[in-house]
Order: structure tokens, then sequence, then C-alpha cells
């Protein structure tokens, strides 16, 4: 008996009559009544959200904005959902109302705008009072459980949306601060660069100020010097003065009888005058009367010279000391120039009349005496007066020049406090001066730096700030690139399910379907084609399951697989894999083997990654789903569906190939193992 004739021969029986058609028939569609029933019921559920009535309160008064402007974002969200229709909005007039509604089932959730969402929003502007704005939402999980995800997702989408468009107002307010900044930092510069103008002028003033300072410090060092020289001067005069005066009192003490004196001098004087007269008179009688004798005497020597000066020559011829002619020539000489002869005033006469001039000018000189003390007697009380006079003003110059002295100490004390004060004034100014040049260069580098930063504030347009704050307000784009993209929730879950009804296909057809043909176990046939034979039954229904479940969802759904041969190629061959593996469990275990197959699918279900990805499971459940041949299908689905890369196709395949070799040693185990009959073959516990 060949494996065809084995199938035949099974396929006749299941066939054979109208029911078994039907049955067959059924079975058939059992995969198809799943997978494309399940995918056309979700196909595009988020497209039908619109059909979900959800309460909208909107509450929110409005507010003004930090320039004055109003904002109603309240309103602006409401009319923004209402016109998307992503939900059917209904707009109640309370949150008691809506919250009702949602209780009662009549709306899905409901999303209320409070009062101060508006002013909220607005709130930053004010750093003591800045609040979130809230979007206060109400689900009921009674309605639907994944309405709430959904909810999320929406108002996740509704506040990214309102940020962004607040974002990009206050992110416009801040562009346009920061060319009010630029603007204003300009101003700034140019007052930094007015302000370094006028720093340099104060520091040029500074500096001629120091240089005055110094000048005035320098004289009034000077001045110290000289008021010192003064006050020693002022000293020297009160000491001179002293002395003037206390020389004059004494003056005064003796000059108070000069008066008397002087005119007792007088007197006196004019009796030596009148005396020294007649002493005069006597002086010229007596003087007469010798001068007469003496002019006799004088002449009677004469002759006896003469005498004498010739006896001489004459005894000098004589000796012949010289000759007669030279005793004539010098007699002759003396004779011409005779020896003068004493006058009568060398002799007593002239003595005494020499006297009597004297005597004359004693008398002249003591009329002289009386006539001056006469007259310092007269002007003796006009020199006593004055100096009694000078010897007062010398007392009142003393007292003055104590004055003097005294005001000059002081005069020093305050050259002194002005010297002081010119140094500090001095030592200021010289601070003044540094300063100010440090103020010129500090005013300078402001200004320049003002005018730097200035440039470096950015001062955009119009267009430039729409564009940043654009930007600023949702400065991450998320640039998609899908390599591979479902159409719809439908395609996205469509591997998943196909695959899925393809297992519950062949699951199926072991309730109406026996794995091994008692017939067949009655035969001579090797194992392996009894195993083969009572398989191509399986394989045979399980191929037109998938070809007409690949039919319908790709023309009546419109899945649109990018690889629509290929996808159904391995739609073949996990329905080959499947088949093989159920009928060799059921074959080999029996009834009880029906309930593994049934846990089989459990476990792929949960560990294939249908949904979820199978990383997100249990640890445990990673290696079911390594060992079972369900993940691997629901992979190669979605490559061949999405058009992701094919390299993981030819593995799958293969290894689907090794998941029918293994369900078919299990058959094969099987038909060895039921060969031989026992009376629990013959009355098993659990009839198959």
């Amino acid at each position: 008996m060949t494996v065809l004739r084995l199938a035949r021969s099974e396929l006749k029986r299941m066939t054979g009559g109208l029911l078994p058609k039907l049955t067959i028939l059924a079975l058939t569609l059992v995969p198809l009544l799943y997978g494309a029933v399940y995918l056309y019921a979700n196909w595009d559920p988020y497209g039908k959200l619109n059909q979900i009535d959800a309460a909208l309160v909107v509450e929110d008064t409005g507010a003004s904005s930090a320039d004055g402007s109003r904002l109603d974002a309240g309103r602006k969200v409401a009319d923004s959902l209402v016109d998307g229709h992503v939900f059917n909005w209904q707009t109640v007039t309370s949150t008691d109302v809506a919250d009702e509604g949602v209780s009662s089932g009549k709306y899905a959730f409901a999303l209320k705008i409070p009062r101060d969402f508006s002013a909220n929003l607005v709130s930053p502007g004010n750093f003591d009072a800045a609040n979130q704005a809230m979007l206060n939402v109400t689900t009921n999980d009674a309605n639907n459980y994944l309405l709430g995800t959904i909810v999320d997702k929406l108002t996740t989408a509704v506040h990214a949306t309102v940020a962004k468009e607040v974002g990009e107002e206050t992110a416009n307010q801040l562009l346009t601060g920061f060319g009010t900044i630029h603007s204003q930092m300009l101003k700034a510069a140019d007052g930094a660069h007015e302000l370094a103008s006028g720093v340099s002028s104060v520091h040029e003033g500074a500096t001629s100020l120091h240089q005055g300072t110094s000048a005035l410090r320098n004289g009034s060092g000077e001045l110290v010097a000289g008021e010192r020289k003064l006050l020693d001067g002022a000293n020297a005069l009160n000491a001179g003065a002293g002395q003037l005066s206390a020389g004059l009192g004494q003056l005064q003490d003796k000059t108070s009888t000069l008066p008397a004196d002087s005119q007792r001098l007088a007197d006196g004087a004019a009796q030596v005058a009148a005396g020294n007269a007649a002493l005069n008179t006597k002086f010229q009688t007596i003087a007469g009367q010798l001068a007469a004798a003496e002019q006799a005497s004088a002449a009677a020597a004469a002759q006896a010279q003469r005498a004498r000066v010739v006896d001489s020559t004459n005894r000098l011829v004589a000796a012949g000391t010289i000759n007669q002619t030279q005793a004539d020539a010098m007699l002759a000489d003396y004779d011409a120039h005779p020896a003068a002869a004493p006058s009568v005033s060398s002799g007593p006469a002239g003595a005494l009349t020499g006297a009597a001039a004297q005597v004359q000018q004693l008398a002249d000189g003591s009329a002289a005496v009386s006539n001056g003390a006469s007259r310092l007697a007269a002007a003796a009380p006009a020199l006593t007066e004055a100096v009694g006079q000078a010897s007062a003003g010398a007392g009142q110059l003393a007292g003055g020049s104590a004055d003097l002295a005294a005001g000059q100490q002081n005069a020093l004390a305050g050259a002194e406090k002005l010297s002081q004060g010119a140094q500090q004034l001095d030592d200021g100014a010289a601070q003044l001066d540094s300063g100010s040049a440090s103020a010129a260069d500090g005013a300078g580098t402001l200004a320049g730096e003002l005018a730097t930063g200035a440039g470096k504030v950015p001062n955009p347009d119009d267009a430039q700030k729409d564009s940043v704050a654009k930007v600023m307000a949702d400065p991450v784009a998320v640039s998609n690139v899908s390599q591979a993209k479902a159409g719809s929730y439908g395609a996205g879950l469509a591997p998943f399910f196909l695959t899925l009804a393809l297992w519950i296909g062949v699951f199926m057809l072991i309730q109406a379907m026996r794995p091994v043909t008692q017939r067949a176990l009655a035969s001579n046939a090797p194992s392996w084609k009894i195993a083969v034979g009572g398989w191509l039954p399986f394989l045979t229904v399980a191929a037109v399951q998938a070809s007409l479940l690949t039919l319908v969802v790709d023309v009546g759904l419109g899945l649109d697989p990018a690889h629509p041969v290929l996808m159904w190629v391995l739609m073949l061959a996990a329905a080959m894999a499947f088949s093989a593996i159920i009928q060799g469990v059921v074959a080999l275990l029996g009834s009880p083997g029906k309930l593994v197959v049934l846990i089989l699918l459990v476990l792929q279900l949960v560990s294939s990654g249908g949904t979820f990805p199978w990383q997100t499971t249990p640890e445990p459940l990673h290696v079911v789903h390594q060992l079972l041949p369900m993940g691997y299908v629901v992979g190669g689905m979605r490559h061949l569906i999405y058009g992701a890369d094919l390299a993981g196709i030819v593995p799958t395949m293969l290894g689907l190939v090794g998941y029918t070799l293994l369900g078919l040693a299990m058959s094969a185990v099987a038909v060895r193992k039921h060969k031989f009959w026992t009376l629990k073959t013959l009355k098993p516990e659990i009839a198959v």
C-alpha cells in the first residue's frame, strides 16, 4: 500500500457523504472564521474612534498674557478637538454632568478644561505664581479598558499640541526680548562710549587737578616754612620790641633831668665864654709887648751871626781848607741868602699869641657851647616828651608784636593744617587720577564689550522669530524611517492571527479526522508510509485552509503584502509543520494528545510575540518562544507582509521542515506502537 493510496482512502472516507463533506468544508473554513473575521473586525479601530461619544467640558475663562493680548486656550483646544473628529465630542455644561455620563456609560470618557487653564498657561510670566495648566480626564475601565490607553495617547497629543503652541508664543516673546536686549545693549554701548569719553575728560581734569594739588602741596609746604620764619621774626620782633621798650624806659628815666642839666650847662658855658674873652684881651696885650722885645733881640743876633761866618771863612782860608775866592763866594752867598732870623711867633710872644688864639677859639667854642646848651635846654623838654612817647610806643609795639607772634603761631598751625590738607588732597587727587584712568580704561572696555555682546545677542526679524520659536517650542523632531511598516492596525495583527488561525484550523481537523486509520495499521506497510499516509489528509485540508485564508485576507480585507507569493508559500509551510506536529502528537498520545496540542497553542499564544515583543514576556516563556514554531512563523510573516529583509525566510522555511520531520517522526513512532494491539487498543480508556 502506497502513501498516496493511504491518504486517498482516508479522504474518500471523509467525503463519502453529504455530512462528511459539509464537515470538511466547515473545518476548512475554521481558520477563515477565526483569522479573517477577527482581522476584519479590528482592521482599523483607530479610524472608527469618531463613533465613540466623549464628553467635553470647557470652563476656562481665559487670561491676559504679559504683552496684554487675550488668551483663550481652553476654547481653542476644544475647537481643535471638535474639528479633528477623532472622537464624537459632546459638549456638556458641567463636570458633574460629564462624570455622571461616564459613570452611566453614556460617554466613554470625559475631558474637562478647568477655569484656570489659560491663566496657568500664562503664569510663567510671574515667577512667584507659575503653575502648570491641567487637563482633567475621567475614564471608566468598565466602559472599555483599552479606551483608557487610547485616551492617554489623545491627551498626550493634546498636551504636546498645547505645549507647542504656548511654547511657540513664549519662545516668540523670548526672541522678541532678545531683540529688545540687543537694541538696549546697543544703546548701552553708545552710552558706555559717551561714558568713556566723559571719564576720559574726568581723567584729564583729574590729571590737571593732581598737578594743581601737587603744586598746592609744594606751595603749602613753602607756606609752612615761611610761616615758621615769620613766626621766628615775630618772636624776634617781640623780643626786640621788649628790649626797645625797656631801653626807652631807661632813656626816659635818664633824660628826665636833661632840661635842667642843659640849662645849667648853658649858663656855665656862657660864663666860660665871658672869661675866655677877658683872658684873650690880656693875652693880646702881653703878646704885643713881647713881640717888640723879640725884634730887637733878633737884629743883634743877625749881626753876630755875620761876624761868626766871616770869622769862620777866614779860618778856613787860613787853614788852607778853602781859598779866598771860595771864601768870598761863600760870604756872597750868605749875604744873598742870610739865615732866617727867629720870628716873633717862634718865641714867647708867638707862643703867647698862639695861646691867645686858642683862648679866643675857646671863647668862641664856649660861646657855641653856650648857644648849643641854650638850644639843648630849650629842646630838652620836647626831647623828654618824645622819649616818653617813644617809650609808650615801644610798649605798644611790644604788645602788638606779642599779639603778632601769637597770631603768627596760629597762622603757622593753620598753615600746617593747610599743608596736611593739601597733602591729603594731593593724595586723593592722585588716587582720583589713577582711578579715573582705570575708569576710563574700564569704560572703554565696557563700551567695547557691550558692543561685542550686542553683536552676540540675537536680533531676529519676524520670519526668523517664527521659525526659531517653532524649533524652540518643539526642539526634537523624530524622523521616523520605517524599514517595514504595517499599513493599518489590522495589518499589524495579521501575522499573529493568520498563524494562530492555521494552528487552530489544524487543531479542529483532529476532532473529525483520524491521525492514523485502523486499516492502515492492519496493513503490512512500513511505519513511515503509514505515518505519512495519515498525515497527508491533514496537510491537504490545512493547505486549503491556508490558501483560502490568504486569498480572503489579501483580496477581501486588502492586506496587500509586499511579497504575496512568498507569504502564501510560508503559510503552506506553516500548515505543513503545524499539521505534522499536531497529527504526530495526537497519533502518539491519543486523546490526551489533544490536550497537549491545546497547551502548545496557549504557550505559543503568549510567547510568539504576536502583540507585544516576545522579549517582554517572563523569562521562562523565552525558552518556549525559542522551541516552538509559531514565533518563527509570525516573524517570517511580518517580513513578507511589510517588506522587510528576507534573509531570515530561508532559515524559517528550513526550521518548518524540521518541525514537519519531527511531527512525522512522532507519527511513525505512534504507528509502530499501535501495530501491536492490546486490550487497551480494543477498549481504550478514552475513545479517540
